[in-house]
């Protein structure tokens, strides 16, 4: 038997060393391609729409030599246009006069 007054004995345990795996992911570089693209695009766009503008937009134009023949009343050549049609005489309508307040 051990004797109570008597500290027990010290048992020491070593753990082997742990070791922690930390895994970090780099930083991305160069994922501006679809921005690069996008910007590209909108590039494009504006240089066709500049091209239309100050090219008269591309299409040719018609010939802005035109005849037009006017034939006002008075002249000689002029048809006679009809007269407009004379209307009844009207009476306008006549409001009613408000009626008393209602009481409460």
């Amino acid at each position: 038997m051990t004797d109570p007054n008597m500290p027990p004995e010290r048992v020491v345990v070593v753990d082997p060393p742990r070791q922690t795996t930390v895994n970090v992911q780099s930083e991305r570089r160069g994922g501006g391609g679809a921005m690069a693209f996008i910007v590209g695009g909108l590039l494009v766009v504006v240089a066709v729409i500049a091209v239309f503008v100050w090219n008269g937009g591309g299409v040719a134009t018609p010939d802005t030599n035109v005849d037009v023949d006017i034939n006002l009343p008075g002249l000689p050549d002029a048809p006679k246009l009809p007269e407009a049609p004379t209307l009844p005489p009207i009476e306008p309508p006549t409001l009613p006069s408000p009626g008393p307040a209602p009481s409460n």
